[in-house]
C-alpha cells in the first residue's frame, strides 16, 4: 500500500472546501456563490483554484457532463486532524495540554461544549 502524502490546503482552498464539504457535491458557480457572501471574490479566480486544488489531489472532478461537478478527495476530519497536529507541534511544543489551556481561556465556551468536553476527558481517564 503505497504511503499517500498529504497536501495541506491554504487558506483560501480551505474555504472551498468548507463548501464542498457542507454541500457533498458543487459546481464551481456552488462554491463561487457561497464564497462570494462572505468576500468579494472573482469567479475566475474560484475557477482556477478549484482546478488547482483539482490537480493537487484535494478534490476530484466529474467532467462527463458540461458543468463540472466537484466533490472532496480529503476528508474534513483527516484535514483537522492532520492540521491540528501541525499546530500542537509548531505552536505548543507539542502539547495538547497548551493547545486546550490557550483555547478555553481565550474563547467562551457554551454548558454544552464544556459537558462534551468532560465526557470527553471521563473517557479518557478511562482508557
Amino acid at each position: 500500500m503505497a504511503n499517500i502524502k498529504y497536501v495541506k490546503p491554504t487558506e483560501s482552498e480551505l474555504e472551498i472546501l468548507r463548501v464542498i464539504w457542507d454541500k457533498g457535491i458543487a459546481s464551481v458557480r456552488d462554491v463561487h456563490e457561497a464564497l462570494a457572501l462572505t468576500k468579494d471574490v472573482g469567479y475566475t479566480t474560484t475557477l482556477k483554484l478549484m482546478q488547482i486544488m483539482h490537480e493537487k489531489g484535494l478534490v476530484k472532478r466529474d467532467d462527463s457532463v458540461k458543468t463540472h461537478i466537484y466533490q472532496a478527495a480529503v476528508t474534513r476530519e483527516k484535514t483537522q486532524k492532520h492540521m491540528l497536529g501541525k499546530m500542537i507541534e509548531g505552536l505548543f511544543g507539542g502539547s495538547p495540554t497548551q493547545l486546550v489551556m490557550q483555547a478555553l481561556g481565550n474563547y467562551k465556551a457554551s454548558d454544552k461544549e464544556l459537558e462534551e468536553i468532560q465526557t470527553l476527558l471521563d473517557n479518557l481517564k478511562k482508557q
